[in-house]
């Protein structure tokens, strides 16, 4: 199958993939809701923190393994390959022991204050769910090493599906447990089943259709085990830096603006950002390819995918830009049923800010295509404190446009450190990125009009 075939198949399974998620975050609360209350709910959300942070994270180490096997599949070192995956497995392995009993310590420490019993949820219900919930979200961790099988088989779109699969599975089975009245434990047990069902047969699968193992056997190492941990540490910073920014800006417009401005401040970011939502799934769609290519040695194919990617999303979100300045207001002010007054200034700052986002964040996959996490998890941090600095001191001379402008200070900072950067690891200079990619871009283009002509026709 070609290059172009893998990443339409890829693209298409993207959308689907994040269909389900968008009706697995709307479809379950009026069903959670009626079925346990307003306030019971709210309750649960809150005992779910400690899971959906660690859901968030994923420790890093998965995705460092997978990238490693990639890679080295891709060069055609299959033992080197085979090894890291044994390697991997053992690692993830070892950190879900400790993060369970790290979790199992930090449950023991809230009981002991009594934080359970403060909840409308039964104190041992609540203690229970909870710690399979963890346990759910840690066994996802092998998901990441288990889908670079898929990966390196070149079969990307096929192991999207299985994952949009998964979570429909979930949908189902947690619809099912709300529909016949039950509780949180037997919620928590529905996503177990599933989860444990869908590995062992995600394994078994992703094995199988890679083949590798029929002839190579991996055996641990230990300095893949140190790469491995370093890098996982680096991917772990991701989380963290994201955490920094989005949780330290609204913490500065709460001290200095008050709480009515956190309202504003959030619900324009979150609108401003909507559209690019529908843009990273290209992301989504590149990214195993890119990664295949490069591991093979094809630089120019893997140069020419980079550039396309990018310039096809600045002109994209250029687009989205132009669309919510015209119409977002009037959208936001629909969605909020006009009982929030922002300045316009503030607007069109935010929905200037995604072009520079969703710039940076599509040229950011190129660190980890090549496994190199560190120089941006770095950028990340460092600049998502000087967002928030910036934030407050504007803040207050300026108000919710000064928290603005501190805000999307992140996403220009970042296209000017990001996109140099990641070229340098394209192995091209930024001016090729730019006129080669749009020059390519408007090729892609015109072979896929002329297509669907002579499809018309």
């Amino acid at each position: 199958m070609s290059l172009r075939k893998r990443l339409l198949k890829n693209g298409i399974a993207s959308v689907f993939q994040k269909g389900v998620r968008i009706l697995d975050q709307l479809l379950l609360v009026p069903f959670f809701i009626t079925s346990w209350g307003s306030a019971y709910y709210g309750e649960w959300l809150t005992l779910t923190i400690i899971p959906s942070v660690i859901a968030f994270s994923d420790l890093g180490f998965g995705t460092a393994a997978a990238n490693s096997f990639v890679l080295s599949f891709a060069a055609g070192d299959k033992q080197k390959a085979a090894d890291i995956s044994k390697t991997g497995m053992y690692v993830i392995t070892n950190m879900i022991v400790a993060a369970m009993l790290l979790s199992f310590v930090g449950i023991l420490v809230l009981d002991h204050f009594q934080i359970f019993d403060k909840s409308l949820i039964n104190s041992q219900d609540a203690k229970i769910a909870v710690s399979i919930l963890i346990f759910v979200r840690l066994l996802n961790f092998y998901d990441q090493l288990i889908e670079s099988y898929f990966r390196s088989a070149q079969k990307a779109a096929l192991n999207i599906n299985f994952l949009t699969i998964k979570s429909t599975l979930n949908l189902l089975a947690g619809l099912c447990v709300l529909l016949l009245g039950y509780g949180v434990i037997e919620f928590a047990l529905s996503q177990l089943t599933v989860t444990i069902l869908f590995n062992i047969f995600y394994w078994i699968k992703g094995r199988q259709i890679l083949g590798l193992f029929k002839t190579f056997r991996g055996k641990k190492d230990k300095i893949i085990l140190k790469s491995i941990t370093r890098k996982g540490l680096g991917y772990l910073m991701s989380p963290v830096w994201q955490v920094v920014y989005f949780q330290g800006t609204t913490f500065v417009v709460r001290i200095v603006l008050g709480p009515e401005a956190v309202a504003a401040f959030n619900t324009v970011r979150t609108l401003s950002r909507s559209l690019n939502q529908l843009l990273f799934m290209v992301k989504t769609a590149v990214f195993p390819e890119l990664q295949f290519e490069i591991g093979r040695g094809n630089w120019k194919t893997a140069q020419r995918v980079f550039r396309v990617s990018v310039t096809g999303i600045l002109s994209l979100s250029i687009i989205s830009f132009i669309f919510l300045a015209i119409f977002g207001l009037w959208f936001y002010n629909i969605w909020t049923q006009n009982e929030l007054e922002i300045p316009k200034a503030m607007w069109y700052i935010f929905t200037a800010g995604m072009v520079f986002n969703a710039l940076w964040w599509t040229a950011e996959m190129v660190f980890g295509v090549v496994n190199k996490p560190y120089k941006m998890a770095l950028y990340g941090v460092i600049v998502a404190i000087i967002s928030v600095l910036l934030s407050y001191f504007l803040s207050k001379q300026y108000g919710l446009v000064g928290a603005a402008i501190g805000s999307i200070s992140l996403d220009f900072i970042l296209v000017l450190l990001v996109i140099p950067y990641a070229c340098r690891l394209m192995q091209m200079s930024v001016k090729d990125l730019f006129l080669k990619g749009l020059q390519e871009l408007q090729e892609l283009l015109s072979q896929i009009n002329y297509k669907f002509q002579e499809f018309k026709n």
